[in-house]
């Protein structure tokens, strides 16, 4: 009854088991990240021992956070672009020191929580035009597509001619993940619950069995700890005060804002979490949770948080509480007493259910409303962009500005809002000024 009363898990349709599936389904979706993250972070010199304990401990303490306060079906981890630019532009490419990079990350956090307990990122939320909202949507679907294919070699960079091309078709992990798309699309269809999930288990053994990449070490557990270099506490937050690291902390929030407000708006929707007036329900917690998270990155010691788009994984298993996320967090936490058994898991084990994901999210073109040229035109150049750029916000950035001088030459001016105009401006200008990441 207390669960029932908490979570609204009858009245959103769902069922604790169902719950549980669906935040296995998600962790089993990013858990890569433990493994990422550190390795990313390592090549700038950070510590990889005590980066997989911070990395841990954020997605563990985000999710529960998340998943308590908000009763979002939404899963938190450090976010894979805000540590590529962590380790290789701000450390690697400017040289700052990790200390001081922490203290980035810390303000960077303090900051994005201000404009969300403050309302101002719920007011960008509410201002943000349906069209580009779906369209958002439709790009972070093909993008987490395009992710999971090139992650295992289905499509591979191309030095000619386009971007990218067919990878080596016949390769061990190409056929599998296919085959396991096609079964999941399969379960699916037959409404099979935690299709999904066991998919991704089944290639996990297959794995084991086929692949000698795939190798079980013998060794269960290991007592967590930070290591002799330990980054915990360890920020500089004077050094992070210059002037020089001043516009790194901007272009953090700025992209913080914009890439983890439109995956959050994007699996709302995917889980029919949206009030009658297109609203995140629990939208201003959930933007909450997610910046509170950037705070634990500054002090553990790694990279900025923010909800993943994994977790559309879970939605699509079934995922509608908060009690998903709350798995998530718990599974991440016990990860930590599991150090050797976090790359077991291959990437080709859960590049279907990306792949399934991303095309789940293509549904989002049914709902442009083609009879508002302008709007429809706008989503569609949001969601292209996000793919051909590989950069969210940039393709929310362009479907802004596309909306708002659509608007302004076709003479529908009394269609837009002061809010919209503001946004566009504000990200234009954020662009032309060279500090986008």
């Amino acid at each position: 009854m207390f669960a029932e009363k908490l979570f609204e898990i009858t009245k959103r349709g769902s069922t604790v088991r169902q719950e549980i599936i669906a935040g296995l389904t998600t962790f089993l979706a990013m858990v890569y990240s433990v493994i990422v993250v550190p390795n990313m972070l390592s090549a700038a010199g950070f510590p990889p021992a005590s980066v997989f304990i911070a990395t841990c401990l954020v997605s563990g303490l985000g999710s529960i956070l998340i998943g308590l306060w908000a009763n979002a079906p939404m899963a938190i981890g450090c976010a894979i672009s805000l540590t590529a630019f962590t380790a290789f532009s701000l450390v690697l490419g400017q040289g700052v020191s990790v200390p001081v990079a922490l203290g980035a990350v810390f303000f960077m956090g303090l900051v994005f929580t201000l404009i969300s307990a403050t309302g101002i990122r719920a007011w960008i939320l509410r201002n943000l035009p349906a069209s580009i909202a779906q369209g958002a949507g439709i790009g972070i679907g093909l993008f987490l597509l395009l992710i999971a294919a090139n992650g295992v070699g289905i499509v591979v960079g191309n030095q000619a001619g386009l971007p990218v091309k067919l990878g080596d078709f016949t390769t061990f992990p190409v056929l599998i993940s296919l085959a396991g798309l096609a079964a999941i699309i399969g379960l699916e269809k037959m409404q099979i619950k935690g299709g999904i999930l066991w998919v991704i288990i089944a290639i996990t053994l297959i794995g084991l069995v086929i692949d000698p990449n795939v190798k079980f070490s013998g060794e269960l557990f290991k007592i967590p700890t930070f290591g002799e270099q330990s980054l915990f506490l360890e920020l500089d937050l004077m050094g992070a005060l210059q002037p020089a690291i001043l516009p790194v902390v901007f272009a953090l929030v700025m992209t913080a804002v914009f890439d983890a407000t439109g995956t959050i708006r994007a699996v709302a929707g995917q889980a029919n979490l949206l009030d009658k007036d297109g609203q995140i329900i629990n939208g201003g917690k959930a933007l909450t949770s997610d910046s509170v998270s950037s705070l634990f990155s500054g002090l553990f010691g790694t990279a900025p948080a923010a909800v993943y788009i994994e977790s559309a994984a879970g939605t699509a298993a079934g995922g509608k509480t908060g009690i998903s996320a709350i798995v998530v967090g718990l599974l991440f936490l016990l990860m930590l007493f599991f150090q050797p058994l976090a790359s077991l898991v291959p990437s080709y084990a859960t590049a279907p259910a990306l792949m399934y994901v991303g095309l789940l999210m293509l549904s989002n073109v049914n709902k442009l409303d083609f009879s508002d040229f302008i709007g429809a035109m706008s989503g569609l150049v949001c969601a292209v962009f996000i793919v051909l750029t590989a950069n969210i916000v940039t393709g929310i950035m362009l479907g802004f500005a596309t909306l708002v001088i659509g608007r302004i030459i076709s003479g529908e001016v009394k269609k837009l809002n002061i809010g919209t105009i503001l946004i566009a401006v504000a990200l234009l200008a954020f662009y032309l000024g060279g500090w986008n990441i």
